[in-house]
């Protein structure tokens, strides 16, 4: 058993609430439930949330994080935290005081981020829980129709999940077909110039349609009832979780930024300050290889402090998302300050070798800043969209090529899954060493 008790547990969170309060931050009520590893391992495989529904994916990545945890190769998050009023955060019970009472302060700022971020704006967070309860119980009652199975819910959700992230990106409510013919016909009856005299209103979509999984279920007229909705519980999940992704950098050094601020003002017993410290410093620490989303955002708002002010801090909090932030804030002194640079793995005559291709100065750092917007949220997956659906019911489908090229093995695998959503054929257009292909 851990050195704690709930009743210290709640006289830290009472110290932390009233230092975060006297900062002016504004976070949903957090309710805290303690749990064992185990535990965790579940809660993080079914993505937080406490009522979801099954996939034989989620019960694939419990047994993997299951046993690489057990045999030393993998840990745990300090923190699980579900965007939702009030907020649900897990703390688990292994967890000695010191880090309970960091992972608390760190998931006020979380909630704050949550309110208050411009990104989040219609995840629903009031709604989130019953919605998912409501979910869970929907699948499981087409599981258990004779008609229906187990095995054509999975295979429709497997399809679901390939093009889960090939929806709306950006938070903006779906405009159906019909009304897109209605908005233009008003346009081209008010057309004094005539701008819009050879637009064509029988094409679908009327320019490239981004979200695929909206495509289907508004068009996808064999689709049965059961198959709509399936469809369109997993496009709503992926609305949810959108927002987390296009802001891990900012919340998560929001999140620390927080937690090392009231926990310096805590006045911390002296065991209780070096570990705190020793868990701070394996949070924000950078990661060889790789981007450690705490390490960047923890590096941002701590700049934006020194050189701007807190209100400054308070409002890139508000209005941005990571690319936005990276775009406005990474600078030449960043780079140099986060030690980043490119690299890339190279053929040689005799073996492959990894190489720097451009590191943090006069010149390198505007190309690292544009590798790491290409690496970011969203714009590390490819954006593939509708850009036809012929007379003959074939679905046309256009990658935004951008330099990088389709997996195609596993862009002819997610074609499939498509097909498995559309009635009649499915085609994809990529580029392959700048020739456009078909799969």
């Amino acid at each position: 058993m851990s050195n704690w008790t709930f009743e210290e547990l709640k006289k830290y969170d009472d110290k932390i609430c009233e230092i975060a309060e006297r900062h002016g931050l504004d976070w949903f009520p957090i309710i805290y439930e303690v749990c064992d590893y185990f535990e965790m391992i579940g809660h993080m495989s079914y993505s937080g949330l406490p009522s979801h529904y099954s996939h034989w994916s989620y019960g694939k990545s419990f047994e993997r994080t299951h046993q690489m945890y057990n045999a030393g190769m993998e840990g745990l998050p300090y923190e699980l935290i579900i965007n939702s009023n009030p907020s649900i955060a897990y703390l688990m019970r292994q967890n000695p005081m010191a880090l309970q009472v960091l992972i608390m302060a760190h998931c006020v700022g979380h909630s704050d981020f949550f309110k208050n971020n411009k990104t989040f704006k219609g995840t629903q967070p009031d709604v989130i829980i019953p919605r998912t309860r409501g979910a869970k119980r929907r699948i499981q009652e087409y599981i258990e129709d004779p008609s229906i199975g187990i095995e054509k819910v999975e295979k429709i959700l497997d399809a679901a999940h390939s093009i889960r992230f090939q929806t709306e990106r950006l938070g903006r409510s779906r405009i159906s077909h019909s009304q897109q013919k209605e908005n233009y016909l008003k346009r081209i009856k008010d057309d004094e110039d005539r701008k819009w005299i050879d637009f064509v209103l029988d094409r679908v979509p009327f320019k490239v349609d981004y979200d695929i999984l909206g495509f289907i279920i508004e068009h996808g007229k064999h689709l049965d009832d059961w198959e709509r909705d399936i469809l369109t519980i997993v496009k709503n999940e992926s609305t949810y979780f959108i927002p987390q992704i296009r802001t891990k950098i900012l919340n998560e050094g929001w999140a620390s930024f927080w937690h090392h601020k009231i926990l310096n003002e805590l006045e911390l017993p002296q065991d209780y300050h070096i570990h705190f410290m020793k868990s701070h410093n394996q949070v924000v620490r950078p990661h060889p290889g790789r981007i450690n989303p705490y390490n960047v955002g923890f590096y941002l708002f701590q700049r934006i402090e020194e050189e701007q002010g807190i209100d400054r801090c308070f409002f890139v909090r508000e209005v941005h998302h990571d690319i936005s932030a990276i775009n406005e804030l990474i600078d030449e002194k960043a780079c140099r300050d986060l030690g980043f640079f490119t690299y890339s793995l190279k053929d040689g005559r005799r073996h492959q070798s990894y190489t720097v291709d451009d590191v943090a100065d006069e010149i390198g750092w505007e190309k690292i800043k544009q590798d790491l917007i290409m690496q970011t949220g969203l714009n590390s997956l490819p954006r593939i969209g509708v850009s036809e659906l012929t007379r003959g019911g074939t679905l046309v489908l256009q990658h935004e090529y951008d330099g990088r090229e389709l997996e195609i093995d596993y862009a002819d695998q997610v074609v499939k899954n498509i097909s498995l959503l559309w009635e009649s054929d499915v085609r994809l257009k990529t580029y392959l060493e700048d020739e456009e292909v078909e799969l």
